[in-house]
């Protein structure tokens, strides 16, 4: 009897216990336990990336609102400037400017531009001694080399708000491009010759500046790019000396190989 009474008091005290604390809990923060720990975070279906995602999406709805606002869409670039090569292209070629090119440049954002177009070049060679590409007896005299390459590509502009005034104002890009050149070689001078054309695949890599004249309308354009071609006859012996011919020996060259080099200055017009 004694037992059940002492186990029934324990109960009651158990009791008391946790209405006190309950009590207690709701004088301290103004609600029950299940309450003060029940957050937007822990709840089901609640998103804890919500405001970061929100971030993101206004800063790009803005990023396009400016692009859109003040950013240039498409550009036409007419253009005059140099090329050269190194190696034996180099020495065997006297280069004629100008270099004329013509192509459009298309922004998807303030940073990324794409670009497409087409240049040409002239350049001469000439041989004064028979070579291989004719008989013994034909001396070449001039060759005439025309030199057409499409090209496409990408434009990225440095980032320069941090950087000084001129440097901002000149706004420095690097570009690297797709290129296939068509070269022509005519020989004037000798019909005994047979021309001899081809073309190769390539890739230029450089870099350019562009002075804005009347911002989003019209820039002038400087552009520097480095070019490694696979010419079709770039290994060709055609042009080395005849042999033979014993005065045409250790004469003209066993190859057309080496980099190109292009400055361009283009006029640009945006739309």
């Amino acid at each position: 009897m004694f037992k059940n009474i002492r186990k029934t008091f324990k109960n009651l005290l158990i009791s008391f216990l946790i209405l006190g604390a309950s009590d207690f809990v709701y004088a301290q923060f103004g609600t029950s336990i299940p309450d003060a720990f029940d957050t937007d975070d822990l709840n089901i279906g609640g998103d804890i990336f919500n405001d970061f995602n929100e971030d993101i999406e206004g800063e790009q709805i803005l990023e396009d609102e400016r692009f859109y606002a003040y950013g240039r869409l498409v550009s036409l670039n007419l253009g005059v400037g140099v090329t050269t090569f190194g190696g034996n292209r180099g020495a065997a070629y006297d280069n004629d400017p100008p270099t004329i090119n013509l192509g459009l440049t298309m922004f998807s954002s303030f940073r990324v531009a794409y670009v497409l177009g087409v240049t040409y070049s002239k350049h001469g060679m000439f041989f004064d001694f028979p070579i291989n590409a004719g008989p013994s007896t034909e001396i070449p005299g001039a060759v005439d080399v025309s030199m057409v390459r499409v090209y496409t590509g990408g434009r990225y502009y440095i980032d320069t708000t941090d950087l000084n005034t001129a440097l901002t104002y000149s706004n420095p890009y690097g570009t690297i491009r797709l290129e296939y050149w068509y070269v022509s070689n005519k020989f004037i001078d000798s019909d005994l010759i047979e021309d001899n054309n081809g073309g190769g695949i390539g890739f230029g890599i450089g870099g350019g500046l562009e002075f804005p004249i009347e911002l989003k309308k019209t820039y002038i354009n400087v552009e520097f790019l480095l070019h490694a071609v696979n010419f079709h006859d770039r290994l060709t012996r055609d042009f080395q000396g005849n042999d033979a011919d014993a005065s045409s020996l250790n004469k003209g060259f066993d190859d057309l190989t080496g980099l190109g080099y292009s400055t361009v200055v283009n006029y640009v017009i945006s739309f």
